[in-house]
């Protein structure tokens, strides 16, 4: 599954929307560009003086030129000084938003889309966005406003001579128009490879055991080339269209200059135009050069921030997974009708029917594959049935706004992050309590590791695995729900670890509703009814010595289990 991009139209408008934000830092930015460009327009002319009346004083002229090629700089400064911090502004809204998207994410779409998407587009997509708001934004800016102010001052000067300019206008227009209906196309291609290649090396790196253990080197090397590949391809051809476009950029540039002086050496033969107009006109057509060829260039910069900003802004086109209606839950049973779901248009629940007694611990067993944590995860409101319901208190749970489900909900897998931040930071995620409450939570759980104080995660404190699940489970003795699915979360313990911790879980799961899901059978003994998932569906439920007495699947299981 991809993530969305957005449209063009949308990226149009909420650029336009989030710069128009600061309309008095704007009109600020843009009449410092123009007082700095009007005071550089002053220096043509007055060297057009000097040739009009070569009897004027030099060094008049010479330090009128100098004062106003200083103030320019001062104005420069200021304006691109101003022009940052509009963009640092813009930049800070749009991250903030950003952020607020990706955290609004389903789930299920986050996982199905793969990491590597998300995190190209929060890190690579980022930066290039930065680039073209800190780099590209400004020069654009002020070369805009100095082509308009420059052509005024050409039309002001001789008119005519405004002729070779226009003259180029369309193989600008032509060329540039080509490039652009081309490059936003290639960049979003580049983007979409370059991500496929990022989710690639994750997996390689974060599965490199598996990798090793498996033999699969060879098969992981070549999926990279094919990556690295299909990426290479990508930026070759945005080069391609860069390698096309330049040169007819630069034929345009040198042009105007070329029929400025002939043209103007015409008009001055035949009393048409001054030589002082001809000087300037000369100057003028050159100077444009410049901002022309930043302008035209930096919109390549701007083809890339806008396939970043579509991609950043599609992540907010993501369909929610779930309709709040604000109905209350009657109490807390939670249930399942002739549920349904299907992975890729196939089916891998099958009609379940499953009703929980508040209170209770009801065990999840049966082979790998059979749908164990597919249910879990719907009982806990990660998914939504493809057809049936589940309920809690008659309410469907994808009819329960998102912080009342998790507050009354909660998965624990066997995937559990600790942030490198203090041990007090990492459980106040869940909300704020003072020290004495984080104490009692870690105390529940048996915590005997580093104190609140401490910084613990990557490059901080080490933690054990089973240290890292009871910091997971003392964020849910915080968050206090009343049920709590637990979908194999001790599955990547040793055996002692495991026991020693699923014996410190007591005090943690008593008195609330649990759903565990394990492979290890002890589990199941200890629960006060057991649910043996198979091919989708729940074939048995009852007591651990029913279910033996009965001699059915979960006997066998549990005589395999203890032999």
């Amino acid at each position: 599954m991809k993530l969305p991009v957005a449209r063009g139209a949308q990226v149009k408008a909420y650029a336009r929307r989030l710069v128009l934000r600061y309309p008095g830092p704007l009109a600020r930015t843009v009449a410092l560009h123009a007082l700095a460009t009007a005071s550089g327009l002053t220096v043509p002319w007055l060297f057009a003086q000097l040739v009009a009346d070569p009897g004027r004083r030099i060094d008049a002229v010479a330090a009128a030129i100098a004062a106003f090629v200083v103030l320019q700089a001062l104005l420069t400064r200021a304006a691109f000084a101003a022009s940052a911090a509009l963009g640092e502004r813009v930049l800070a809204d749009l991250r903030e938003e950003f952020v607020a998207r990706a955290l609004r994410l389903p789930l299920s779409t986050v996982e199905r889309a793969g990491t590597g998407d998300l995190l190209a587009r929060s890190s690579r997509d980022v930066d290039l966005l930065e680039e073209a708001v800190r780099d590209a934004v400004p020069q654009v800016l002020v070369s805009a406003v100095t082509v308009l102010f420059t052509g005024v001052a050409l039309a002001l000067t001789a008119p005519p001579l405004l002729l070779p300019v226009l003259a180029v206008v369309p193989l600008l227009w032509l060329s540039t128009r080509w490039y652009l209906r081309r490059a936003l196309r290639g960049y979003l291609t580049e983007e979409e490879r370059f991500a496929q290649l990022l989710d690639g090396f994750t997996e390689t790196v974060t599965g490199a055991r598996t990798v090793a253990a498996l033999g699969r080197e060879e098969q992981r090397a070549r999926a990279a080339d094919d990556a690295i590949r299909a990426s290479w391809t990508a930026e070759k051809y945005t080069l391609g269209l860069r390698q096309r476009w330049y040169p007819v950029l630069e034929l345009s540039y040198a042009l105007p200059v070329v029929g400025t002086l002939l043209f103007g050496g015409f008009l001055y033969l035949d009393g048409h135009a001054s030589l002082a107009q001809v000087t300037a006109a000369t100057l003028y057509v050159q100077q444009l050069g410049y901002p022309l060829s930043v302008l035209l260039m930096r919109l390549d910069e701007f083809q890339l921030g806008a396939a970043s900003l579509a991609r950043l802004l599609g992540v907010a086109d993501v369909p929610p997974d779930r309709s709040p209606t604000g109905a209350e839950p009657s109490d807390a049973r939670l249930s399942a009708r002739e549920v349904r779901y299907a992975y890729a248009d196939r089916d891998v629940l099958h009609g379940v029917d499953l009703d929980l007694r508040p209170g209770e611990t009801l065990a999840v067993v049966g082979p790998s594959g059979a749908g164990k944590s597919t249910l879990g995860r719907l009982l806990a409101g990660i998914d939504g049935p493809r057809a049936g319901r589940v309920t809690l208190g008659e309410v469907p749970l994808t009819d329960l706004p998102l912080d009342t489900l998790r507050h009354r909900i909660a998965l624990v897998t066997q995937e559990h992050h600790v942030f490198r931040t203090t041990l007090r930071e990492n459980l106040t995620l869940v909300r704020d309590a003072p020290d004495e409450e984080l104490r009692a939570a870690l105390d529940v759980v048996g915590w005997a590791g580093p104190g609140l104080d401490e910084v613990v995660g990557s490059g901080g404190h080490t933690l054990s695995p089973a240290q890292a699940q009871q910091v997971a489970l003392a964020r849910l003795v915080l968050a206090d729900p009343h049920t709590l699915v637990l979908d194999e979360a001790t599955s990547l313990l040793d055996p002692g670890a495991a026991r020693a911790l699923e014996r410190s879980l007591g005090a943690v799961l008593r008195g609330r509703t649990v759903v565990a899901i394990a492979h290890r059978l002890h589990t199941a003994h200890d629960a006060d009814r057991v649910a043996v998932v198979e091919d989708g569906r729940v074939t048995e439920l009852g007591t651990h010595d029913e279910l033996v007495a009965r001699g059915g699947s979960y006997a066998d299981l549990w005589s395999t289990w203890t032999r």
